[in-house]
């Protein structure tokens, strides 16, 4: 029998983190995710790797990760390929530079022994500026619109293959779209405390500028442009993008 199905057992926990080139922050995460679980049921560590070129794979295994090398580059199915091969009952998705807060795991399996299938946490910004600031705290509004991936999604297996997993024709906007759908099929928990992601990609391109670039590209989104148009959009406005 599959422990996860056992009245009141402790549902397993895989975490997956989808890389390409981030050799700069795998290793302080891991090492980051490894304290934080300790004293309880460890996670399943998964790094789905895109075909970085620096030295992303060799440092997560010798920070103890499972990693596998997704057959296709693009988040959303790296993180479908670390799905497939993960072993817990729940997926807990994670960005490579976005620090869960400590006891998260305690929250998530909190969350779902309260009936909800899946959730994500509220935004915090590694970096004081004002306006980060106020673009964290719009993640605490109940809006599908607000959710994104740097606030990391757990969502329970069996929901997760019900619904099909992400959709692997987006390379933007995979994180809403797949958000929106689990909604729709069982309570969704927004979590009240926060992960904290890294503002670098902020300070490379300007804060408002990139703001700005990030709601064109929701508001195209929304509007039916196709997927095309707005991943060339951000390859060409996004300086170090990795779409």
């Amino acid at each position: 029998m599959n422990p996860d199905n056992q009245p009141g057992a402790e549902l397993s926990v895989s975490i997956i983190i989808p890389t390409y080139n981030e050799a700069a922050a795998i290793a302080a995460l891991l090492g980051y995710l490894r304290r934080a679980t300790a004293g309880g049921p460890a996670p399943e560590l998964l790094v789905v790797d895109g075909g970085s070129t620096d030295a992303t794979v060799r440092l997560a295994r010798q920070a103890g990760a499972t990693v596998l090398t997704s057959p296709r580059k693009g988040r959303a199915a790296q993180l479908n390929h670390g799905a497939q091969r993960a072993r817990g009952g729940v997926l807990y998705f994670l960005h490579a530079d976005s620090y869960p807060p400590p006891g998260f795991l305690a929250d998530v399996r909190r969350a779902l022994g309260q009936g909800y299938g899946a959730g994500c946490y509220r935004l915090a910004f590694d970096h004081p500026h004002w306006f980060l600031r106020f673009s964290a705290w719009c993640t605490r509004l109940p809006l599908t619109a607000v959710r994104f991936g740097d606030q990391s999604l757990f969502v329970r297996r069996d929901l997760f293959a019900r619904i099909g997993g992400y959709r692997e024709d987006l390379l933007v906007m995979e994180d809403q779209e797949i958000v929106g759908r689990l909604r729709a099929q069982a309570p969704f928990r927004l979590l009240p405390r926060a992960v904290t992601t890294s503002a670098r990609k902020y300070l490379v391109n300007g804060v408002f500028r990139l703001q700005g670039i990030f709601t064109l590209i929701v508001i195209l989104y929304r509007l039916g442009v196709p997927q095309r148009r707005l991943v060339q959009l951000y390859r060409r406005l996004v300086r170090q993008g990795n779409v």
